[in-house]
């Protein structure tokens, strides 16, 4: 693939090294993307996985060896002001961000006898209100006639149920409904806007059993890792995918559930 230097990129919800997000910015960063990446470090600690807390800055050194500019923050996307706050700062230290991934995501495991309000606003305010005025944001300040690239993370919730996790399905069934509407509005100023869903990828939640039981299921006969969902996106954000919007792309091995 041609590389396209001086691009800039967003990626949020990068906080493991072993995560999407991550896979996301070295694809990107050997593609010639400069890069500005936020994390969250008190929502991943809370997590199964967790993190260690150096794990951000140790992905920026390595990103910063591929020869691009590389910025990241701390940021809560529950904020009602980061995505604007977001915007302003990469101005200021890369200029017009050309791609926006919205990578970051919160999912707790409920059902219809322990949902709560809270835990429900939890996932709503990452999951969809920071996806939309982020990409919002994002749209207003795109400076250019066209190359701007919006790409959404969603899970497939369209595919099929998934007890046992009813507000993040419900959340992240949302983005897809946003991916296509804003797709509309926004290609007359030159963004394409899409989703990716990953299907069942081993970013470190994953315990040997659960490996057994996914493994039959994808006809290669491995787990899908954080690379191959990457690399779909780093063809969606080229040049070449200039004509590919409103898409909610299954980018999962052919996983059957």
């Amino acid at each position: 693939m041609k590389k396209l230097k001086d691009k800039i990129a967003i990626v949020t919800g990068v906080s493991r090294l072993k995560g999407i997000g991550a896979a996301i910015c070295k694809e990107f960063a050997e593609t010639g993307y400069h890069i500005f990446f936020t994390y969250w470090a008190e929502y991943d600690k809370k997590t199964p996985w967790s993190i260690t807390l150096d794990e951000p800055l140790k992905l920026k050194e390595e990103l910063l060896k591929k020869g691009v500019k590389v910025s990241c923050m701390e940021l809560d996307l529950t904020q009602h002001d980061a995505p604007e706050q977001l915007i302003n700062i990469v101005i200021e230290k890369l200029g017009f961000p050309d791609i926006l991934v919205n990578n970051a995501a919160y999912s707790t495991n409920n059902d219809f006898s322990n949902v709560t309000a809270e835990v429900l606003d939890k996932h709503y305010l990452v999951n969809v209100r920071a996806t939309v005025l982020l990409s919002g944001k994002f749209a207003q300040r795109f400076d250019k006639k066209s190359g701007g690239r919006i790409v959404n993370i969603t899970s497939g919730q369209f595919q099929g149920p998934m007890p046992g996790e009813l507000a993040y399905a419900t959340t992240k069934g949302a983005v897809d409904a946003l991916t296509i509407t804003l797709s509309a509005e926004l290609a007359p100023l030159g963004i394409t806007v899409n989703a990716i869903n990953p299907g069942p990828t081993d970013t470190g939640w994953m315990t040997e059993e659960i490996k057994t039981q996914l493994k039959p299921l994808f006809p290669f006969g491995r787990i899908g890792e954080p690379k191959d969902v990457a690399k779909t996106i780093k063809f969606l954000v080229s040049d070449e995918a200039d004509w590919i919007t409103g898409q909610i792309i299954h980018s999962e091995g052919g996983f059957k559930r």
